[in-house]
């Protein structure tokens, strides 16, 4: 097939899954998925909980593999592309314990192999390490955390400790940034503002953005596209393609209805199981 043998500069796609389908355990967890991502889109993958979100995700890194169709990324497979994508898995907060600066954190994600080297570097080795220091410092630029990097990250707010965490996924400058639910436990501000923040990565930083959320609507406005999930199928399309009465209640198979408050924000009804509540904090796809 030759969009395998493209690199991934050349590929015109950031991901693309095509009649694909996923069973773990026994367990059809999605089947039929027809999707593309495109190149510098920023895309989020929306759904109730066990509807295969993070399964989808684990696909498209290879890490999960397909019952039937095929999965590309940045043009080849999976395994091939790994090393041009970034991932930020589900979050865990870091407590007032936890010492190690953020500015040190983020540097964790310039290639983990490398910090045990000895002191006595060649002027190689010197020279990449000055390149590794600027890098680390125009990304904590880039997420705007440079007042704040020094400090130790348990002593940090939310907010400010994903933006260190997304600067750890960047760093390696990756071409698909994927995000399994980086707006949870944050307050409201501090998602508009993450969102915000992957908006402008994709425009400054020409990387594809795929996330993973509950709730669309902190990310209105700012995405491309959305993936919606349930009950084991898929739609794709723009955010008023996609999350309508009509879309939602042919993807659910029940009626399903989609309002808007005065303030703007879409509220889901009649779904089985309600997709937009960050008191589900887990999902489990293959439950």
């Amino acid at each position: 097939m030759t969009t395998t043998e493209l690199s991934p500069e050349q590929a015109t796609t950031a991901a693309e899954l095509t009649n694909a389908s996923v069973r773990l355990a026994g367990k059809r967890i999605f089947s039929e998925v027809e999707l593309t991502v495109g190149r510098g889109q920023f895309v989020a993958v929306l759904g109730p909980n066990g509807a295969g979100k993070s399964t989808l995700m684990r696909a498209i890194l290879g890490l999960v593999a397909l019952e039937t169709g095929e999965v590309t990324v940045l043009g080849r497979p999976p395994a091939q592309a790994r090393p041009a994508i970034g991932y930020l898995p589900q979050r865990h907060a870091f407590d007032s314990s936890t010492r190690i600066r953020g500015v040190d954190l983020v540097r964790l994600g310039v290639d983990g192999t490398r910090w045990g080297l000895p002191i006595a570097l060649s002027a190689g080795a010197r020279q990449r390490r000055k390149a590794e220091s600027e890098r680390v410092r125009d990304v904590i630029e880039t997420v705007g955390a440079t007042g704040y990097a020094r400090r130790a990250i348990g002593e940090l707010s939310g907010g400010e400790q994903q933006r260190l965490l997304i600067a750890q996924a960047l760093v390696r400058r990756p071409q698909l940034l994927i995000l399994d639910e980086p707006l949870d436990s944050l307050d409201l501000p501090n998602q508009a503002s993450v969102a915000a923040l992957l908006r402008r990565i994709c425009s400054s930083e020409g990387v594809s953005v795929l996330l993973v959320a509950h709730d669309v609507n902190p990310l209105l406005g700012y995405l491309d596209q959305v993936i919606y999930m349930a009950g084991g199928h898929a739609t794709c399309g723009s955010v008023d393609e996609v999350i309508t009465s009509a879309k939602l209640s042919e993807l659910y198979g029940t009626p399903i209805e989609v309002l808007k408050t005065a303030d703007g924000r879409l509220v889901v009804v009649g779904q089985p199981e309600a997709p937009h509540h960050h008191g589900d904090r887990h999902e489990h796809d293959h439950d």
